[in-house]
């Protein structure tokens, strides 16, 4: 499983123009669901993303979670960062997850994001979606577990 996060100030994800998902500072994540991934898998890169110290201190440190400034988190299903791209001139996307596996443990990230207390907005799986965003830094990072 791959997220590729982002700290932003604002972020939306439309379908067919109407605006899904919208949230305020926080946090987008782009998922990424490969087929040897699990519930746990799910688990462990939420919980590290909500606790990942990627927001400024009265220093001005990367020091503040997700989790401690009361941010908000945007997750969109993406399977293209899964794509192996080690060769030639078109990535291949044989380690991504099925459709229906895809999709149900992007549904349970999501569960379990807001089981922590997260305000979450989502895109819509296997939609082509159009994604706006303020990236706030800009702070980027994968995470991979």
């Amino acid at each position: 499983m791959k997220g590729l996060i982002q700290r932003i100030s604002e972020a939306n994800v439309s379908v067919d123009g109407d605006v899904v998902g919208r949230i305020g500072e926080g946090i987008l994540l782009l998922l990424g669901v490969e087929h040897n991934d699990t519930e746990t898998h799910a688990e462990k890169l939420i919980e590290r993303i909500i606790n990942y110290r990627i927001f400024s201190d009265e220093q001005g440190k990367m020091n503040k979670s997700l989790h401690d400034i009361g941010g908000q988190l945007l997750i969109v299903s993406q399977f293209t960062l899964v794509a192996d791209t080690a060769k030639g001139r078109r990535p291949g996307f044989s380690k991504g997850a099925s459709p229906q596996q895809g999709n149900a443990l992007y549904e349970y990230a999501i569960n379990h994001a807001k089981a922590q207390g997260i305000t979450v907005a989502t895109g819509q799986f296997g939609a082509d979606m159009q994604v706006s965003l303020t990236n706030n830094g800009p702070v980027t990072f994968l995470l991979e577990n």
